[in-house]
C-alpha cells in the first residue's frame, strides 16, 4: 500500500504539543544560563529529597515526578520495629545518590488503599516507580549493601530505558554535599529543531525523526527533542497502515501484542486517546513477559505524544500500575 497523507490537525493537537515544547526548551534555556551563572532554579534541597506521601498527593509526589526521577516508596507504619531499622538506612542511601533518587515514606495506617493497591502484604516493603511505573524492590529488613546493590539496579534501569538522570541539588543548602557541574547542553540547537518542524509540516516524517535524533545524540535529556521525536515516530508508523486492516486484525486477535500496538498508534492518530491508551492497558492484561513490556513501552511512548501534564496520561499511569501489579 502507498504511504497515504496524513493530517493530525484537529486530532492531536500539534500547537498544543508544539508550546509545550518550546515552553521546555525555554525553561531548559533559563536552567542553563543559570548554570552558567553559578546556580540553578530548578536545583532541590537534600531535604526535599525524602517526603511524606499520602493519597491525596500520590499522584504529584510520585507519578509525576517518576518522570524526572526514580521514585523508591517506602511503605513504613509506627507500630512497626523492622520499619524503623530500615527507613534511616533508606534515607541514608538516598540523600548520597545526590538527586538519582527520590524517596517517598508512606504511612500504610493512613493510607491503606496505596497499600492495596500496590498489594503490599507486609510491611516495610519497599517499591520504586520510574517513569509511571511500579517496580518491587524487596520486602522486610535488609542490609545496607544489599539495598545499595539494589538502588544501583533501579538507577541504572531508569537512565538507560527511561532516560531519567535525576533532580539537580542545591550544594548550599547542605554544607556537607559536594558540588555537582551542572550539565550544559552542548547547543545550541535551533536549527536543527526548526528543521524538525519544517520537515513535520511537509510530511516529511523521516527527516523530522532524524533531526530529532540528531539532537538527542548530543543532547541526551532535551525535552523539545524527546517530544518531538515521540511525535515524529508516530506519524512516521502510521503513514503506510492500512486502517480497515489494522482494525481487522485488532478485532479478531485481542491478544495479539503487535495488532493491539498498531491499532492504538491510529486510536491516537485519529483522536481517540484514552481508546488507544484503555486499549493498550488492556492488553498489557493479557499479555505476559516480553510481550507485556514490548506493549507497556509502546504506551510510555504515546504518552510522550500527549504529554506529562495530560490528565488523561495520569489517568491512564494509574490504570497502568494496577494491570501490572
Amino acid at each position: 500500500m502507498q504511504p497515504r497523507n496524513m493530517s493530525m490537525s484537529g486530532v492531536v493537537d500539534l500547537a498544543a504539543v508544539k508550546a509545550a515544547q518550546e515552553a521546555k526548551a525555554k525553561a531548559e534555556q533559563a536552567r542553563a544560563e543559570a548554570a552558567r551563572q553559578g546556580g540553578d532554579p530548578g536545583a532541590v534541597s537534600p531535604a526535599d529529597l525524602v517526603i511524606d506521601v499520602d493519597e491525596a498527593g500520590f499522584e504529584r509526589d510520585v507519578l509525576q515526578r517518576s518522570t524526572e526521577v526514580p521514585v523508591v516508596i517506602d511503605f513504613w507504619a509506627e507500630w512497626c520495629e523492622p520499619c524503623k531499622q530500615l527507613s534511616p538506612v533508606l534515607e541514608q542511601l538516598v540523600l548520597e545518590y545526590n538527586g538519582r533518587l527520590l524517596l517517598a515514606k508512606i504511612d500504610v495506617d493512613a493510607n491503606q488503599m496505596l497499600m492495596q493497591q500496590f498489594g503490599v502484604q507486609g510491611i516495610p516493603a519497599v517499591f520504586a516507580v520510574v517513569a509511571g511505573q511500579a517496580l518491587p524492590l524487596f520486602q522486610g529488613a535488609a542490609g545496607k549493601e544489599q539495598i545499595q546493590q539494589t538502588l544501583d539496579q533501579l538507577v541504572q534501569v531508569a537512565e538507560q530505558r527511561f532516560g531519567l538522570t535525576g533532580l539537580a541539588v542545591d550544594p548550599d543548602a547542605d554544607p556537607g554535599a559536594a558540588p555537582q557541574p551542572a550539565a550544559v547542553p552542548a547547543g545550541p540547537y535551533d536549527a536543527l529543531l526548526e528543521a524538525a518542524v519544517h520537515a513535520l509540516d511537509a510530511g516529511d516524517f523521516g527527516g523530522a525523526v532524524q533531526a530529532y535524533k540528531n539532537v538527542l545524540s548530543d543532547d541526551p535529556g532535551n525535552s523539545e527533542a524527546k517530544l518531538g521525536l515521540a511525535q515524529a515516530e508516530l506519524l512516521q508508523r502510521v503513514q503506510s497502515l492500512d486502517p480497515q486492516q489494522v482494525r481487522k486484525e485488532a478485532a479478531e486477535k485481542p491478544g495479539d501484542a503487535q495488532a493491539q500496538i498498531a491499532a492504538a498508534d491510529l486510536d491516537l492518530v485519529g483522536g481517540h486517546v484514552e481508546d488507544a491508551f484503555g486499549r493498550l492497558i488492556d492488553t498489557v492484561r493479557r499479555t505476559a513477559g516480553d510481550e507485556r513490556d514490548t506493549v507497556r513501552i509502546r504506551l510510555l511512548e504515546l504518552f510522550e505524544v500527549v504529554g506529562a501534564d495530560d490528565p488523561r496520561v495520569s489517568a491512564a499511569r494509574r490504570a497502568l500500575s494496577r494491570a501490572l501489579f
